[in-house]
């Protein structure tokens, strides 16, 4: 494909994330991604950050979604209803489909406080009443694409040649990047995915603007519908760790409540009554 059908990414906008204190075991949360910027956001619903001890996230449910659990710190014990369970230590991820309905649980392994990101994916509609699944992603099993001074690893999607077996209902790309500091990084990816990174270490130059960002910052970009392909530049000034997601718009009415995401109020409420009606499976005890 020629230059000039590249679409070369930048940095639409972009901020900072500010931990508040939890309570209880709860002990801080950030916001990484705001919820309510359905259209702006799509596929993605929420990014929060979360430190916790024990008994912070116990048994509940979920429907019409996917949910992306990184542990940055840590060992988070996973159990649902459907026979999924495992524990994930850091540099891991957990993907879990809700579907039709899940009913799951998050726990530290005692005595220990778990720093985790968990992001909401949402489903298109021919996906939210899916069978439930759930995707142990340990980060020394998944590919990694080595590049001049650092590497990039695939948890969903890909990176050049180097592509994730994760199974997805949206196509979502979702990597973990690391560079020595002046490492220069080209990633390309599908130029009308909506994408974000979140910077966890370091800091760096990014896009085709040479915009800066540093630990703590997530960075926005841009997008094009007329290109086929994009790629985004990405230099290292400071030893550099970030996440980058994208992922291809769904393009749907989004209606979100509490643990549930549909497409209208009227499939919430049936969310809701098929809850309470033991239709998600019984509760783990």
């Amino acid at each position: 494909m020629g230059e000039q059908s590249t679409f070369k990414r930048t940095i639409k906008r972009s901020w900072s994330v500010s931990p508040k204190p939890g309570s209880g075991s709860h002990l801080q949360v950030a916001r990484v991604l705001e919820p309510g910027h359905w259209a702006e956001f799509d596929p993605f619903l929420v990014m929060m950050e979360d430190w916790f001890r024990q008994g912070t996230f116990g048994f509940h449910p979920h429907r019409g979604i996917e949910t992306v659990t990184f542990v940055l710190e840590g060992s988070l014990k996973h159990e649902d209803n459907h026979g999924g369970r495992g524990v994930l230590r850091p540099g891991d991820v957990q993907w879990m489909t809700a579907g039709r309905g899940i009913i799951h649980s998050e726990d530290p392994l005692p005595g220990e406080t778990v720093h985790s990101l968990q992001l909401w994916i949402n489903l298109p509609k021919s996906a939210k009443m899916t069978e439930p699944r759930y995707q142990d992603l340990q980060a020394q099993d998944a590919p990694v694409r080595r590049v001049e001074g650092g590497f990039v690893r695939v948890f969903g999607g890909a990176s050049g040649d180097t592509s994730a077996a994760t199974l997805q209902h949206q196509p979502v790309k979702i990597v973990e990047i690391v560079l020595d500091a002046e490492a220069i990084l080209t990633e390309p990816m599908p130029a009308d995915y909506n994408g974000f990174l979140y910077i966890l270490e370091g800091n760096g130059h990014f896009g085709k603007e040479q915009s800066y960002g540093e630990h703590g910052q997530v960075l926005w970009l841009d997008r094009s519908e007329e290109a086929a392909e994009s790629e985004l530049t990405i230099q290292a000034k400071q030893p550099l760790r970030a996440l980058l997601i994208a992922g291809k718009p769904i393009g749907e009415p989004v209606v979100a409540y509490g643990p549930f995401v549909m497409n209208s109020r009227e499939e919430i409420v049936q969310a809701y009554a098929d809850y309470e009606q033991g239709k998600f499976g019984p509760i783990p005890q």
